[in-house]
């Protein structure tokens, strides 16, 4: 029997783990929202940067990842539990490949998720305005480089699934927006 491993942040572009079968599909129940700090990938205890978690809405898309070999399971829970130590919870979902659908195309995909508690969770930054999360943003950068990279590559992975995400797009476009702003005032 396989595991199954839903990404809705980096994982959609960076499995990371080998994987023997990938499905772009949706969670219902969640949106994706950068409200989780990240003080060890994109961004420092002293300045988190922000990435992406899961709060109670109406969906969400993302990527499942099918891994069947009991060796590629252990090697990719290990990796996993090191990637999304910052997240303290994990959840097992029904993933559906039409939103319309009411039969989950996979049931049980695990997902990582932060919590909104801070005596749990304390690098959640919780919710700001699109210009203050799009500065801290602009100015977090971690051992896995600038948070805006990942802001970036999250949104082009988003798309090349078909999914415009107007959170994900209006603070890429925000981001844009300050970045030309400074970069005109320094001319």
């Amino acid at each position: 029997m396989g595991m199954w491993v839903f990404g809705y942040g980096s994982l959609i572009w960076k499995a990371g783990f080998h994987f023997d079968e990938r499905v772009v599909g949706f969670i219902k129940g969640y949106r994706r929202v950068f409200h989780q700090g990240s003080t060890d990938h994109r961004g420092t205890p002293k300045f988190p940067g922000r990435t992406v978690t899961l709060e109670p809405a109406e969906g969400e898309w993302g990527a499942a990842y099918k891994i069947t070999k009991k060796e590629d399971k252990e090697v990719a829970v290990t990796y996993l539990e090191v990637r999304e130590k910052q997240y303290d919870k994990k959840a097992y979902l029904d993933l559906f490949t039409d939103p319309m659908a009411t039969t989950p195309a996979v049931s049980g995909v695990m997902v990582y998720i932060a919590s909104a508690n801070k005596q749990l969770n304390s690098n959640y930054l919780g919710p700001a305005s699109l210009e203050d999360i799009a500065k801290q943003i602009i100015q977090a950068e971690g051992p896995s480089g600038p948070n805006r990279d990942y802001l970036f590559q999250l949104e082009k992975a988003l798309l090349e699934l078909g999914c415009e995400d107007k959170h994900v797009i209006d603070l890429a476009n925000t981001v844009r927006r300050i970045l030309s702003e400074e970069d005109s005032a320094s001319k």
